[in-house]
């Protein structure tokens, strides 16, 4: 089988280009732009492999999709190709509409193409978007987690521009009988994460004995999800999901920002020789959490019901959430590189 990733460069698709690799029986070609966010040290171990290939394209460049799509003749296609960081979609948020929106639908059309030139294949085709538990917007304290039928309603404009991918997607599907499937995971965490996202930045700031930063009171929640586990659930999407359906990836992981800042203290202090004579006490006595202006629409709470993935195509999250931060953890500080990068 062969599986065409855009963006596997990244954290999340990097990650999943390790585990089906691992797994020696798919033929993978990285199709990455290879931006600031990419990080090719995640797959220098398999660079050279006989059953991987990386083209340098751009996701909006039809014409390089097309003709990638053709030659390698995948049946699989799965999209990690996304501007992903909510700070830099306030500020920029056309970036994000580029690579989100337009990127999804030019990807979209070069598949379209390549079925209609590959008419055997299309039976056997599937199409898998990656999307976020964001586009539905945020949850007030009590409320059931969102479901597969939760409504989208999106808070920044990244957000707002992987909905729009996602109902580009479901008009395609429609109009089109296009053969795809939606996931929407929630937060990431995990080896190879960009050095600019939450768990990354707080890890460097406890090790460089810089001020952690807490957007408002840090009473946000968020669920999140060790990035092992999405891939395997992605891994089991593809390989038993029925084209048209749309899943939730969730970790089981409700925790609040300060919550998670005050665990990783811990592990970091217990694992780091060097901070032997610091405890969590002297950190929160030196004020290192600092509370700093709330970003423009942050949302409250974030946290998604994942039980139909689980009894369709019997997956289930890590429940081991500490030791897969303590692992995190200590990749970092293995390679600090990695958090300063």
């Amino acid at each position: 089988m062969n599986i065409f990733v855009v963006g596997g460069a990244g954290f999340i698709g990097s990650a999943f280009i390790r585990h089906i690799y691992s797994l020696d029986k798919y033929n993978i070609l990285n199709y990455d732009l290879l931006t600031y966010a990419a990080n090719p040290s995640a797959l220098i171990q398999i660079q050279n492999g006989l059953n991987y290939s990386l083209v340098h394209g751009d996701i909006i460049d039809f014409e390089k999709l097309s003709v990638n799509l053709c030659k390698f003749e995948p049946n699989v296609v799965i999209n990690f190709a996304a501007e992903t960081h909510v700070d830099r979609s306030i500020s920029n948020p056309l970036n994000f509409i580029n690579t989100n929106v337009l990127g999804t639908t030019t990807l979209l059309r070069a598949c379209s193409k390549y079925l209609s030139e590959n008419k055997k294949i299309i039976k056997n085709f599937k199409y898998i978007q990656v999307s976020t538990d964001e586009v539905f917007g945020d949850l007030e304290m009590g409320q059931p987690a969102f479901t597969e039928k939760s409504v989208i309603s999106p808070s920044s404009p990244y957000s707002a521009s992987k909905a729009s991918a996602d109902l580009i997607i479901k008009a395609w599907m429609r109009t089109y009988n296009f053969p795809a499937i939606i996931t929407h995971c929630s937060n990431n965490f995990g080896p190879f994460q960009h050095s600019e996202k939450f768990i990354p930045t707080i890890i460097r700031s406890i090790v460089n004995n810089e001020p952690i930063p807490i957007y408002g009171d840090g009473k946000q929640i968020r669920d999140w999800l060790y990035v092992e586990d999405h891939v395997k659930a992605l891994t089991a999407i593809f390989e038993m999901a029925s084209v048209g359906s749309t899943y939730n990836i969730g970790g089981d992981n409700e925790r609040t920002n300060l919550d998670l800042v005050n665990t990783l203290i811990k592990i970091v202090l217990d694992q780091s020789k060097e901070y032997s004579e610091f405890t969590e006490e002297k950190i929160l006595r030196n004020n290192l959490i600092k509370h700093i202006a709330d970003r423009p629409g942050h949302d409250i709470r974030y946290a998604v019901n994942s039980s139909k993935l689980q009894n369709e195509l019997g997956w289930k999250p890590s429940s081991d959430f500490e030791g897969n931060l303590a692992k995190t953890v200590e990749w970092f500080l293995q390679g600090t590189s990695e958090l300063n990068s």
